[in-house]
């Protein structure tokens, strides 16, 4: 088979196409997936250039990817040929509190994941797709929108007439945009580009601001929602952070998400002064991603996604998400 390999942490340099892979077959509770679509996370980055010292190379990359069962192992229940299915972050994060050696057990990371033709998954690291998405659509869900999901709803509880700041529209960003518009919020939402904002506006963003043209972006909230927002799903880290501490309503809460503004000092006085609740997301359990599939089924919610790339183009999907010029998700076919 013919499948995506990081061969050392070079960027892309590392990233190699193997034509003559062996192809898997399903053990014990295992079932083999024949890949129709992948989908990058920001993360995806990380793993070409070694940010993360457990990955053990090569590995295949991507947590994300759909297709159909092609093979079932012995003791499978769940699934059997033909079924379409997604394969989950987290190989062994089914349910409950996430496992002290989840980082460990992630697809694309420590286990090879879904940039190749055939992979393998355990029977509980697989689910199933909603079944009006295409693979392309289905394949944006096990990372970015789990997490979004994990950070709205599953831990954020949002409730109708509440408000939320989302920063910039990256894939974690839009899926939120529609799971709090699908809830009933008021969001805010800032991006750098007054393109990017408009997409965002015409997907329900109630509020837009270009962080650019106003640096002092947690003031201009406020001349909106004068009190602070309810949430904020703050993907900047550090760099932002003690603004999202600014722009939070006192008893707000904060969803960690990612560092996409660099790393940075924090001056903790404003999380005891306004008893904000600062919670940490790393996309969420299997049983969370069903939860998820079920209001994506119900409410026909399609993913935004911003191009699709061929196999054969990997590299170029890559370099296209490092331009950081996308709105939304960055899928890799195979036909």
């Amino acid at each position: 088979m013919r499948a995506w390999e990081v061969r050392e942490p070079t960027g892309l340099d590392g990233l190699a196409l193997n034509n003559s892979r062996a192809e898997p077959k399903a053990g014990h509770g295992q079932i083999v997936v024949r890949v129709r679509a992948a989908a990058l996370n920001f993360r995806d980055q990380g793993v070409i250039k070694g940010a993360y010292g457990y990955t053990k190379f090569p590995v295949i990359p991507l947590s994300d990817g759909a297709g159909e069962v092609a093979e079932v192992g012995p003791g499978v229940t769940q699934f059997k040929v033909g079924d379409r299915v997604a394969g989950t972050f987290f190989v062994n994060w089914t349910g409950g509190r996430i496992p002290p050696n989840a980082g460990h057990n992630s697809l694309g990371g420590m286990v090879d994941g879904m940039l190749t033709e055939y992979a393998l998954l355990n029977e509980t690291g697989a689910i199933a797709v909603p079944p009006h998405l295409t693979f392309e659509e289905a394949a944006t869900l096990p990372c970015a929108a789990l997490t979004a999901w994990n950070a709205v709803v599953e831990t954020g509880r949002i409730k109708a007439g509440e408000t939320i700041a989302l920063l910039g529209t990256g894939g974690v960003s839009v899926f939120a945009l529609a799971f709090a518009k699908m809830h009933g919020a008021f969001v805010v939402m800032t991006s750098s580009s007054d393109d990017k904002l408009a997409r965002a506006k015409a997907l329900g963003a109630d509020v837009t601001i270009n962080y650019r043209t106003t640096p002092d972006w947690d003031a201009a909230l406020k001349t909106h929602i004068a009190a602070g927002v309810d949430h904020i799903v703050e993907v900047g880290g550090a760099n932002t952070l003690e603004k999202s501490m600014a722009a939070i309503r006192p008893g707000g809460a904060i969803y960690v998400i990612g560092a996409l503004a660099g790393a940075g000092a924090i001056n903790p006085r404003m999380i005891n002064r306004k008893g904000i609740r600062l919670q940490g997301i790393h996309v969420g359990s299997r049983e969370m991603f069903a939860d998820m599939n079920r209001a994506i089924a119900l409410t026909k919610l399609k993913p935004a996604i911003d191009r699709v790339f061929g196999f054969d183009d990997a590299k170029a999907a890559y370099a296209h998400q490092q331009a950081a010029g996308h709105f939304g998700k960055i899928v890799i076919t195979l036909g």
